[in-house]
């Protein structure tokens, strides 16, 4: 029994020491070679030990603390300014071109658009046989010219019955008969001035009106360098609160002549903002005060109303000196139906023309005065700034029949 007890225990003993030579052979076994390839490049340098820097020996000689340069002081920082922004010069107030004598310039471009109106007549009344044919050609013509029914059958009626009593017809004496009875048709006589100087107290009060698209906030600013060439102060009203850029390019129009201009925000009421041009023009001793009204349509009753609005507020200050109607010349009898509803809104009192030079509907002068009873004042003959004239019937006339 002994035995077996003995030979298990040497057993065991025996086993042990195999278990730990097996693993001591397994933690010293070397680990693999690294894979071939380029060196690290990225690995530090191996650093020095401590005493190595200490063993190299000095080569430079000691220098002594008043031997050693102190380094020499910096230059103060200078802290750069900002750069100076030059103001942009303010554009000169320009001088704009006298009024008198504006028309005759401006005759040969009035020429070339309504001469055939008058070349056509003075053709028909050169024929050696004035028949009823003839007459009736000399009808339509006027027609064509918007000279207006009325107007053609008084003109036609006095030219049938002077040709009658002169007998011979020589082309002077066609052209200055035409002529006689084309200035009697215009209205030599009538009173063409825009009042502009009341009686009592300045500024006097001028409102234009119009439907949209006759020009109507171009008209204004050029009545301003009308009113400035003739030695007047101006300020404008931009009562035309529905468009935007209205305000914007009458303001534009004023300093170019050195106006000031009252605005209002976009939307607002215009009749506070004509209001505030009267009262500003008043402070201000201005000579004429210009209201630009927004463009009514006339057929929508409310904005027409709206226009009597603005008034019937401006007067709380003062009288209306001016009730300035635009109509644009090439728009012909539609013109006319603009101008019968504006009048029964407002007193107009004297007529616009624009685009007179890009029609040869001219005739036009004569029927919208015959059916207003109030004058043609200005005409518009381009888009030039002082294209804007006084309206001479003389000069109008000698256009319309050439030289």
């Amino acid at each position: 029994m002994e035995t077996i007890i003995l030979a298990v225990v040497i057993a065991v003993v025996v086993l042990g020491a195999l278990g730990g030579l097996v693993v001591g052979s397994r933690r010293r076994k070397p680990l693999p070679p690294p894979p071939p390839g380029p060196p690290d490049i990225t690995a530090p340098e191996a650093e020095p030990h401590v005493g190595e820097e200490a063993e190299t020996p000095r080569e430079e000689p000691r220098r002594t603390i008043e031997e050693v340069d102190l380094p020499e002081a910096s230059a103060p920082t200078t802290v750069e300014e900002p750069p100076v922004v030059e103001e942009l010069p303010v554009p000169p107030i320009e001088v704009p071109e006298p009024t008198a004598g504006r028309l005759v310039r401006l005759r040969a471009r009035l020429s070339r658009s309504q001469n055939a109106l008058g070349k056509g007549l003075l053709t028909l009344l050169s024929r050696e046989h004035l028949d009823e044919d003839t007459w009736e050609e000399i009808e339509d013509t006027l027609l064509t010219a918007d000279v207006g029914v009325q107007p053609t059958q008084e003109l036609v009626e006095r030219l049938r019955e002077r040709v009658r009593v002169l007998g011979t017809r020589t082309p002077e004496e066609l052209r200055g008969l035409l002529r006689e009875e084309l200035l009697t048709l215009v209205g030599p006589d009538m009173d063409r001035t825009v009042k502009t100087e009341p009686a009592t107290s300045k500024p006097g009060i001028v409102m234009v009106v119009g439907v949209n698209g006759t020009g109507k906030t171009t008209t204004t600013g050029k009545l301003a360098r009308v009113l400035v060439a003739d030695g007047r102060s101006v300020v404008l009203g931009a009562a035309d609160t529905f468009r935007a850029a209205a305000a914007d390019q009458l303001q534009t129009w004023g300093e170019r002549v050195g106006a000031y201009t009252v605005r209002g925000p976009e939307g607002g009421d215009p009749a506070s903002v004509a209001f505030d041009a009267v009262k500003e023009g008043k402070e201000m001793g201005a000579d004429v005060v210009l209201i630009d009204t927004a463009g009514r349509l006339h057929t929508k009753t409310g904005l027409m109303d709206e226009l009597g609005k603005v008034k019937r507020v401006v007067e709380k200050h003062a009288p209306l000196d001016e009730v300035l109607l635009v109509l644009d010349a090439t728009t012909g009898q539609n013109g006319l139906v603009q101008a019968r509803v504006f009048a029964e809104v407002v007193d107009i009192t004297g007529i616009v023309l624009t685009k007179l030079d890009g029609t040869a509907k001219g005739g036009i002068v004569v029927a919208v005065q015959r059916e207003l009873g109030v004058p043609v004042k200005l005409i518009g003959l381009g888009e030039g700034a002082d294209d804007l004239a006084p309206f001479e019937p003389e000069a109008f006339v000698d256009a319309l029949i050439g030289d």
